[in-house]
């Protein structure tokens, strides 16, 4: 494995570019394994990786935090969400901040426990802050369904759902973010495959 990786190294610096190539990881779980590696120290310093928007709580805009903290605020409603998003601050305070002044915030793990939740309290308006790329999409797609089919009428879903093509054309669109190419992401793609990319190599080759 090492000897591989020696020859991969050397021919990547022998074939290096002569002018400076950007290339953006998509997915936060290859950032994390880029600096646990030090595969940036093994690159040439023409090739520069960068971390793009990988994590679905780090892209939700602050304004989302803020309309659940106002919905919080204003309605007796019993809001779910998952612990990454917890801590995330707003404009002027947190879900966290918000728990610890008596709001019914809570931590889920499953989107399916805030279903049942919300059967077993059938006078209890309960809301999911879904959140993710595609990856997560069809769970939240299956919980609509099942809350449709099964009429629970007191379940709400408020989407702050993304999607990886729209978020990489928006950087291809902004003329201070030079990316010449896209380390995509392993498990949005293994749901959507590779024809949303084509537009990429098609229209901004």
């Amino acid at each position: 494995m090492k000897e591989k990786i020696k020859e991969l190294i050397e021919s990547i610096n022998k074939n290096k570019p002569g002018r400076s190539i950007n290339i953006m990881e998509v997915c936060g779980t290859h950032t994390m394994a880029i600096s646990r590696h030090g595969l940036r120290q093994l690159l040439p310093e023409s090739i520069n990786l960068i971390s793009g928007p990988g994590c679905p709580v780090c892209v939700t805009p602050i304004s989302d935090i803020d309309w659940v903290i106002e919905i919080a605020r204003q309605y007796d409603v019993s809001i779910f969400t998952f612990g990454d998003l917890f801590r995330v601050p707003g404009t002027e305070s947190s879900l966290y901040n918000e728990k610890s002044k008596g709001r019914d915030i809570n931590i889920c793990y499953s989107p399916i426990d805030v279903l049942n939740f919300a059967k077993n309290n059938p006078h209890r308006k309960v809301i999911f802050i879904a959140i993710g790329f595609e990856t997560t999409i069809p769970l939240t797609s299956v919980i609509v369904k099942k809350a449709y089919n099964e009429k629970i009428n007191n379940f709400y879903i408020y989407n702050t759902h993304k999607l990886i093509p729209e978020a990489l054309e928006l950087l291809l669109l902004d003329k201070e973010v030079k990316i010449d190419a896209f380390l995509c992401p392993g498990h949005v793609s293994a749901v959507i495959g590779s024809k949303p990319y084509v537009f990429i190599a098609k229209d901004y080759h």
